[in-house]
Parts: structure tokens; sequence; C-alpha cells
């Protein structure tokens, strides 16, 4: 509650000035591989409808979601929680992506299910692929089909690997030819990693348009017309490889 507290707080500076706000991942909580302590799957949903009319903005950020309700339909035998990237706009939709790669090193295997879907929206013209963190580390699966036009990677990622992530994030948008945004979270979790965040905006040519640590909110202006052109003059996306994904 007193992440959404905070947040709302910054939201009201951003009324009718945005398009789209990305908070980090698991921002109600930070990471947890305990998520029956920490899920609020109904409060979150509707909070972030609520926020997202009140902005005029969409709002996406991943929270640990519970799928153990019969309604929800779940197999028994695998962990009934998804690390869900929620994607909510002003109009009441909230659209949604299920973290495909689970950081296996803190366990996140044992205890939330992996999604089976990779997830691109439409929203005011944009084609956006949603990510979360570890799923940064796989190029096949972030890899653009001619699908997408800008790509957001939500994440709890250490300050220890702030040299990959950052690097990850550069190299995306060079091969895919896209615009990549990395918000990731700041502070000490409870097991005394740091967090320095590190969010970034970055443009199809791999260049930072913004580069931060620490807690910020900036408004940036993307331009796809710009993407689009570069893509005309510079058509590498035509010598691509053909490939499939074979477990989604």
């Amino acid at each position: 509650m007193a992440n959404r507290r905070a947040l709302e707080q910054k939201f009201e500076a951003l009324k009718g000035k945005t398009d789209l706000i990305v908070l980090p991942e698991m921002f109600t909580s930070g990471f947890t591989i305990e998520p029956e302590q920490m899920h609020d799957q109904n409060g979150t949903v509707a909070w972030l409808k609520e926020q997202s009319r009140l902005v005029g903005a969409a709002i996406t950020g991943s929270v640990a979601c519970d799928l153990s309700d019969p309604s929800v339909s779940t197999d028994s035998t695998k962990p009934h929680f998804v690390n869900r990237m929620l994607f909510a706009t002003p109009t009441g939709d909230v659209m949604h992506y299920d973290k495909t790669h689970l950081f296996q090193m803190a366990d996140e295997h044992k205890r939330y299910q992996a999604g089976s879907e990779r997830c691109v929206i439409s929203y005011k013209g944009w084609r956006i692929l949603l990510t979360v963190c570890y799923d940064l580390r796989f190029p096949v699966f972030c890899r653009n089909k001619g699908d997408y036009d800008l790509m957001l990677c939500v994440a709890n990622w250490p300050s220890a690997r702030a040299h990959h992530w950052r690097s990850l994030l550069i190299a995306r948008a060079i091969e895919n030819q896209a615009y990549v945004v990395g918000v990731n979270r700041v502070g000490t979790d409870g097991k005394g990693l740091e967090y320095t965040g590190d969010s970034l905006v970055i443009d199809y040519l791999g260049q930072s348009l913004v580069d931060k640590a620490g807690e910020w909110m900036e408004t940036l202006e993307l331009n796809l017309a710009e993407l689009c052109d570069y893509r005309e003059r510079f058509p590498a996306w035509q010598d691509a490889d053909d490939f499939n994904i074979d477990n989604l």
C-alpha cells in the first residue's frame, strides 16, 4: 500500500502530460519468491485501472499474480503464481504478459509458472513488446519479427550485474531496430542485494535518450515516423534469419 500511495503522488504531476507510464518489476513489493505473502491481484488490477483513468495514460509494471482460483484454471501440479506484467489503459482495458524466462538462480521457477505466450500489444499506433527482467538475456525471444516498434523491459536487476543490464538493453535496440525502455528498481532488498536503477531509454541506433541511476521520473517523446524512416533507409531486417520459438 505504501508503494501505491507514493506512486499516486508522482502520478499527479503526469495528468494530461504523457501517454505511458512504466513501473519496475513487482512494483508493489519488490521481487519475491514468497508470492503468497505479497500478491494482491484484484486490488492491484483495480488500482491500475483507476490510476490509468485518472492520469489519462496507460500504466504498466509487473506484480505477483495468484492463479489458484478455479475459475482462472491452472494445472494443480504447478505453482499457482505468475510474475505478470499488466498494461492498463484509460479506457479500462487491462492486458497482460506472464514472464516466460524464470530466474532459476533465485528459485523463481519453483514458485512461479512460466508464461507460454510472447506478448505484443497495440497502443496509440505503437506495437509494444512486453518483457520482464531475465527475458532480456534471450535474444531469440526478444527478436523483432517485424511485429514491434518498442520493447519494454521492467526489472529487479541487481547493481552487481548493471553492466549486463545496460549492455543487453543497447544490444536489443540495435539488433531489433526498435526503441527499448528498461525500468529497474532502486534500493536494497531483504537479502541485502542493492539496486541502483540505471533505467534507460534507448533509440533504434543504440543511443541513450535517458540514462539515470536512482529514483526518478521523466517524460520523453519517442518518434515513430523517424523509426520507420530509419528502417527504410537501413533495412537490415530484410536479411534476418527465419526462425520459430518451439516452446511458445
